[in-house]
């Protein structure tokens, strides 16, 4: 008799155990980062046998052992490597489209001014003295001007973007650093199998898979579930035995990022960080692009412009002054100053001016690097999508461990239902038969 209601007791102690752990499963079923749990269940062994020996089968009982979780650690370490990948792209692609749509003619207009100086240098070249055509040069070269320093002007706000969203991440990273030693603390204490260290075993991958997005790490688990996080490309600590290491971030002068640990570089090739780290050392090759077509192009239409004579016969003065895109300016000239003559003919320089445009003129070497940009920005979107491709096929293998099903969620609660039942029922079948017996003494 006391076999029967210790079976009984024990069952409705472990299937409401159970039927809570199935409605929390529920619960959370959209709570990112929560594995779904399982009871271990497991039978008591009854008091006739011995530890080594058991002489029959004879039901003792359920035990409940713990909660687990439903966790495969291959597919989470997959996980967390595929969606670094994927989030170093995406940042990189995000500051991209910005670089292409800062040095777009739709931007700085720079493309259809360098395109109208050539062609009213072309139309000069029938009508030389046309004033009108003349303002309409000046025109078009402090156009000119005014989008190399539009240009040069969006690629800086965008070097600054750029250090602000890493030094923004570089805190929410040391912050996810903090909070994993607490957890690590928070796992030393709990007690094997409870709610209470399933729930910081969840939190701990969701602080590990965070961590994972934004920069290189490798994690490993000591026996309490508590947490050692070192940087993959160094193996420097970051995590561990009681210790945090925050890193740091730089920007030079011309906006490249580099991270640091320590004082010592801190080598990162994925995450957001990485990704924000290329997006920067990208701007700054631009910016000196930008810089060097600007000189360039200033110090080729000067030159042409002096080798000529102004209607009042005088020398041609330059057309732009500064040493860089964003200090280009064009010099104030009126519509008589403008140099469309040389020594030969009232239209010989303008000639001159208008054979420069080929292969190699500042038109022909503005489109090549919008080009090249476009062709990078292409390159960083195939990236990306071969990447979130990668991460949602890893992600969707996890999940597929972790993640709470409802319909399975459903038959669970069933099962546990009618098992929590029978197991009252055991217990009104005891309490019967005691009052029978009792009775008929």
């Amino acid at each position: 008799m006391s076999d029967l209601l210790s079976i009984g007791y024990t069952g409705l102690r472990a299937y409401s155990k159970a039927l809570s752990t199935v409605g929390d499963n529920i619960a959370n079923a959209q709570t990112p980062g929560y594995a779904r749990r399982r009871l271990d269940l497991a039978e008591v062994p009854a008091g006739s046998n011995m530890v080594l020996y058991r002489g029959s089968v004879t039901p003792g009982g359920v035990d409940v052992r713990g909660v687990v979780r439903s966790v495969d650690q291959w597919l989470i370490n997959d996980a967390r490597l595929s969606s670094g990948d994927s989030d170093r792209a995406a940042a990189k692609l995000d500051w991209m489209n910005r670089v292409e749509g800062a040095l777009s003619d739709d931007s700085n207009g720079l493309k259809t001014a360098l395109t109208r100086l050539y062609t009213t240098a072309d139309q000069l070249t029938a009508d030389p003295s046309n004033p009108t055509l003349r303002a309409q040069f000046l025109q078009a070269a402090s156009d000119i001007a005014a989008g190399f320093q539009t240009a040069a002007n969006r690629l800086s706000s965008l070097s600054d973007g750029v250090s602000s969203a890493g030094t923004a991440e570089v805190s929410q990273f040391n912050t996810n650093l903090d909070a994993l030693e607490q957890i690590n603390v928070g796992l030393r204490k709990a007690r094997d199998g409870s709610t209470n260290q399933a729930a910081l075993m969840d939190e701990r991958d969701r602080l590990l898979d965070q961590l994972s997005s934004q920069a290189g790490v490798s994690a490993t688990l000591d026996a309490h579930g508590a947490a050692t996080l070192r940087a993959t490309g160094s193996g420097d600590l970051l995590v561990g035995g009681g210790v945090v290491t925050p890193i740091a971030m730089t920007t030079a002068a011309d906006g490249r990022i580099a991270y640091t640990i320590g004082g010592a570089p801190f080598p990162n090739a994925t995450g957001s960080l990485a990704g924000f780290a290329e997006a920067a050392n990208h701007i700054a090759d631009q910016r000196a692009g930008l810089d060097t077509m600007a000189t360039q192009f200033a110090g080729q239409l000067n030159a042409a412009h002096q080798a000529g004579v102004d209607a009042d016969g005088n020398a041609g003065q330059p057309l732009f002054t500064g040493t860089s895109a964003a200090t280009l300016t064009a010099t104030p000239l009126t519509a008589s100053q403008v140099a469309a003559a040389d020594g030969a003919s009232t239209n010989g320089n303008m000639l001159t001016l208008g054979a420069m445009r080929g292969a190699n003129d500042p038109e022909a070497t503005w489109s090549g690097h919008l080009a090249t940009q476009a062709q990078a920005t292409a390159s960083a979107r195939a990236q990306d999508a071969a990447a979130t491709t990668r991460a949602d096929a890893a992600a969707a293998a996890r999940g597929s461990v972790s993640e709470v099903n409802l319909d399975n969620e459903a038959a669970e609660l069933l099962r546990f239902q009618q098992a929590y039942s029978a197991a009252a029922r055991t217990i009104q079948v005891a309490r019967e038969t005691m009052q029978t017996l009792l009775s008929s003494l």
